[in-house]
C-alpha cells in the first residue's frame, strides 16, 4: 500500500471542499419588477441668484424667474432697482414711509412698486380676494406685479435679450410711470454686480 503524504491529502481535501459549492447550490433566477415606474428627471437650468441680497429680494428676484421668462441679468437687476426704489422691497409702506396695511393706505402709492392710481390700487385687493393671498404681503404683492395686466403689457420687452440697464429703463418707465427717477438706474446697476449665474 502506498502512503500519501500531508501536502498530497491537504490538496485533495482542499480540492474536494472548493468542488463541494458547485454541487450543492444551483444559482436563483430573479426577475425584474414589473410594476417598476421610471422616474422623470428634470435637468439642472440655471438662474441668476443674489447672495448679497436681502430675503425678500432673493425672493422677488427668484419669482420674477419662476414665473416669467425673463433671463437677461440686466433686465432682472432693472426690474430689482425700480423696485427698491419704490420702496426698498417693504410690502407694506403707503407712499411717505408709513407702515401700514393695505385698507390703511388712504393717499399716495403702496406696496412694492407704490400702485398709486385707483384701478391699480384696487385690482391688488381684488387680486388677493380671488387668489386667497394678503395684499399687504411679499408674496401677494409679488404675485399680483407678475400678474398684473400693466406689467404683463411690457413683459415682452424685458423677456429679450442683450439690452443694457438704460435701455430696460425704457419699459420700466412705461410699467411704472415714475415720477421722480431718483437712484433707480444705480440701484439696478449695483444688482448687475450682486447678481450671480448659478
Amino acid at each position: 500500500m502506498r502512503i500519501m503524504s500531508i501536502p498530497v491529502i491537504a490538496s485533495a481535501a482542499l480540492g474536494t471542499a472548493l468542488a463541494a459549492p458547485l454541487f450543492w447550490f444551483t444559482p436563483v433566477k430573479v426577475e425584474a419588477p414589473t410594476d417598476a415606474t421610471p422616474i422623470a428627471v428634470e435637468p439642472y437650468v440655471e438662474s441668476w441668484k443674489c447672495p448679497d441680497c436681502t430675503p425678500e429680494e432673493q425672493y422677488v428676484l427668484e419669482q420674477l424667474q419662476e414665473h416669467t421668462r425673463i433671463s437677461d441679468r440686466n433686465a432682472l437687476a432693472t426690474i430689482m432697482g425700480n423696485i427698491k426704489q419704490e420702496s426698498k422691497f417693504i410690502s407694506n409702506i403707503c407712499e411717505g414711509g408709513a407702515r401700514v396695511s393695505y385698507r390703511d393706505c388712504h393717499s399716495g402709492g403702496y406696496g412694492l412698486i407704490q400702485w398709486t392710481s385707483v384701478n391699480r390700487y384696487n385690482n391688488l385687493g381684488k387680486f388677493c380676494e380671488k387668489f386667497a393671498c394678503d395684499p399687504s404681503s411679499l408674496e401677494g404683492q409679488t404675485r399680483y406685479m407678475i400678474n398684473e395686466s400693466v406689467f404683463q403689457r411690457y413683459l415682452p420687452m424685458f423677456e429679450g435679450n442683450g439690452q443694457s440697464v438704460q435701455q430696460y429703463m425704457v419699459p420700466a418707465y412705461y410699467w411704472l410711470g415714475w415720477g421722480i427717477k431718483g437712484a433707480r438706474e444705480v440701484y439696478a446697476w449695483d444688482y448687475t454686480k450682486k447678481l450671480v449665474l448659478v
